[in-house]
């Protein structure tokens, strides 16, 4: 079948996770949203409506696997196999929060890698390429067998603080939070023009954490913190309070995702950080809205992404 790849021939659908961002993306490039009903049968199954053709266009399905994750992982697996049956062109799954990243390798015997599982799921559904931002492990884009592009957030964070006066400041250093943020960390630092400062620590269990020491000098310091996601808070809050005893000036953090699980806004909100800066990749209802939070957009990025995705444009130069 002949694929048509032209601007009459692009088509963006979402899914019920995030609506306002996919909107936001179709009105950026300036087209509308597609017609889809994605609701739920009187059992609980999830029931797809595609409400126009999609015969060899170039599709883009915009969903996040946020919470509730299976329900909307299903929804685009879903979805994925509705236009692969209705003969789109190419299928593109846009999922600006890749869920069960974090399972990634065996860490003890018996242990599931159910992050290549969902790659799988993906690929079988009929996925021809996935777009995603930070995914929590690099190797992750090796668990495809199709293109996988994993946009960087970290040029939007750091946009914020240069905004405000943090960049080349003699009082501004950037914090690892632990060993496997420090690439990101760095990163980061290069465009503030500021050093790092490492946290090393040890996890007894998982989503508990306990502070071991701090390499480098935050003593009188504006620490950024630096991490690709915040679930529980824990890491980050206990990081907050060894840099407080350290004695650091102020101390912010930025994330890509807000994961935000159980009392986390409330945990943030209590602890020493001043402000949480996170990206739109999960929408946050109103319940986890906190005065220390701000939520920037990556609907530029994406719209960009997609653009450049479509017409068979670099995509390096966003990176």
């Amino acid at each position: 079948m002949e694929q048509c790849y032209n601007l009459e021939r692009i088509k963006i659908f979402a899914g019920n996770s995030q609506p306002e961002m996919a909107t936001g993306i179709t009105q950026k490039l300036n087209m509308p949203l597609g017609k889809a009903q994605v609701g739920r049968f009187s059992d609980g199954e999830i029931a797809v409506s595609i409400g126009e053709t999609v015969r060899g266009c170039d599709v883009f399905v915009i969903q996040s696997t946020q919470t509730p994750v299976n329900e909307n992982l299903m929804e685009l697996l879903i979805m994925i196999d509705a236009f692969k049956r209705a003969s789109a062109g190419r299928i593109n799954a846009v999922i600006p929060y890749y869920g069960y990243a974090r399972q990634d390798r065996k860490v003890k015997a018996r242990d599931p890698i159910t992050a290549k599982l969902v790659a799988n799921l993906l690929t079988s559904a009929g996925a021809d390429r996935i777009i995603t931002l930070d995914v929590h492990s690099h190797q992750i884009q090796g668990y495809f067998d199709i293109p996988m592009d994993n946009l960087r957030g970290g040029p939007i964070l750091a946009q914020y603080f240069i905004e405000r006066g943090f960049r080349n400041a003699d009082d501004v250093i950037l914090v690892a939070p632990d060993l496997g943020s420090v690439t990101r960390t760095r990163e980061f630092a290069e465009r503030l023009g500021a050093p790092i400062a490492i946290i090393d620590k040890r996890r007894p269990r998982p989503n508990v954490s306990e502070i071991m020491n701090i390499i480098g000098d935050v003593s009188n310091k504006r620490c950024i913190m630096v991490d690709d996601m915040i679930d529980t808070g824990g890491t980050i809050v206990n990081a907050a309070e060894a840099l407080k005893a350290h004695g650091a000036k102020e101390i912010y953090a930025a994330a890509s995702h807000a994961v935000l699980s159980g009392n986390a806004p409330d945990r943030l909100q209590e602890s020493p950080i001043t402000g949480v800066i996170f990206l739109d990749t999960i929408r946050l209802g109103a319940d986890k809205i906190r005065d220390k939070l701000t939520v920037l957009s990556c609907i530029d990025l994406f719209s960009e992404a997609i653009s450049r995705v479509h017409y068979n444009r670099p995509l390096s130069t966003i990176f």
